[in-house]
């Protein structure tokens, strides 16, 4: 076996290949929804991921203003700013948050997840968030993806189809 002739592929600009998702946030936890999102504008959903290089998705996030917090979150957590000018430090809650941008809040999460360096702020640029179902990227042709209950799915099937062998079995 000739070891040399496999090689590791890196990707790059030209090599990738990015598309187009949309994503429904409606019932979904704020948390997990936006660290799935987080990896799909990362990459790290394709088997040519490399952390160097922007070779994720553009996600399209439609219904932000439907996400839910557990807990007393929704009232309780604080996202923090400063101003810049002495005692310009500012708080707001998701609750006051959701009532003037709905959309910061998925905002908000998916950036705390993504690298603080040049290549974070150039993939936060793939992301894509709206209050309502209209988006304005129809032209792109983006496929849907639903995140909820896609493992729960999975697993009644995976049963049912167990209790229909069982007996034949026997």
């Amino acid at each position: 076996m000739n070891t040399l002739s496999y090689k590791t592929v890196s990707a790059n600009k030209t090599t990738v290949n990015k598309q187009w998702v949309v994503v429904d946030a409606q019932g979904e936890i704020l948390g997990r929804l936006s660290s799935k999102i987080a990896m799909m504008i990362r990459g790290k959903n394709k088997p040519s991921y490399t952390p160097h290089v922007d070779c994720g998705d553009n996600v399209i996030v439609i219904n932000a203003d439907k996400v839910k917090l557990t807990g007393n979150k929704f009232s309780e957590k604080q996202y923090v700013s400063y101003t810049g000018y002495p005692g310009g430090q500012r708080f707001i809650s998701p609750k006051e948050l959701m009532a003037k941008h709905p959309e910061r809040v998925v905002e908000k999460a998916v950036r705390g997840m993504l690298p603080k360096n040049r290549l974070g702020r150039a993939i936060y640029k793939n992301l894509y968030v709206y209050a309502g179902t209209d988006h304005p990227h129809a032209a792109q042709n983006p496929t849907t993806i639903k995140l909820q209950g896609e493992k729960k799915c999975q697993q009644q099937t995976l049963r049912e189809e167990e209790k229909l062998l069982l007996p034949a079995f026997i």
